[in-house]
């Protein structure tokens, strides 16, 4: 399997990605710079990858302007093909811009800056969460100031009948609450997926918990599914 992952103008997650692909994941990782126009090596079994950072400096909005890189066109067509593409945090912003997700993300209702380990609930069965054991809580660290999921009730009701919902901030025993939604997002809701499940979109970092050297591959968890092939667990 192949993976692409795009790196733009402010990206700063693209190196920690490539890595765990090639490492971890032991598949091939392709750099794409953000003015390519050509996808074509690509298959739908593969997988393109929007990592995180802070593309042409957030200005105007974080992900607005990256929106409009050349190779985006090129995403949008892969992704109405059936492949399958992830943002992460600065990436699921680009895709919420893009049209590929509802919603869009704000700033956290604290106005600060958030880098921590945040505890995650997978809310539904998909090509990302089908690796997650039932009632694993998971531990993933965030690093964003703009990460607060926002969407309008019909919208978001659409969410949960499609069980769109991906990932909710929870507490360390699994409890929804609002107290455990340290940036506000709408329904504690950190991330989603596209209604064809192959667009997937995610404010926490994975690619920095996949290791035991890290004393946490909780992350592992998460991006193996996108390998399409079930692991063992425990």
């Amino acid at each position: 399997m192949k993976f692409g992952v795009v790196i733009f103008p402010g990206s700063n997650c693209d190196k920690d990605m490539l890595h765990v692909i090639k490492n971890v994941l032991k598949q091939e990782a392709i750099e794409l710079w953000h003015k390519d126009s050509d996808l074509t090596m690509f298959s739908k079994e593969d997988c393109i990858v929007l990592p995180g950072g802070f593309s042409f400096g957030d200005y105007l909005r974080t992900g607005a302007i990256a929106r409009f890189s050349p190779i985006m066109e090129k995403v949008i067509e892969f992704a109405n093909q059936g492949g399958k593409v992830i943002g992460i945090c600065n990436g699921f912003q680009i895709l919420c811009e893009a049209g590929l997700l509802p919603g869009v993300l704000l700033r956290n209702k604290n106005q600060k800056f958030v880098c921590e380990n945040k505890f995650l609930r997978a809310e539904s069965k998909s090509l990302l969460t089908q690796n997650v054991p039932s009632n694993k809580v998971l531990k993933i660290p965030v690093a964003h100031a703009e990460g607060r999921y926002f969407c309008d009730e019909n919208t978001l009701q659409e969410l949960k009948n499609n069980g769109q919902i991906l990932f909710r901030y929870c507490s360390e025993s699994g409890e929804i609450a609002e107290e455990y939604n340290f940036n506000g997002a709408v329904d504690n809701i950190a991330g989603v997926m596209n209604k064809n499940g192959n667009v997937f979109g995610m404010m926490p970092h994975p690619e920095r918990c996949m290791e035991s050297e890290l004393g946490n591959e909780d992350g592992y968890l998460i991006m193996s599914g996108l390998l399409n092939k079930a692991i063992q667990n425990g």
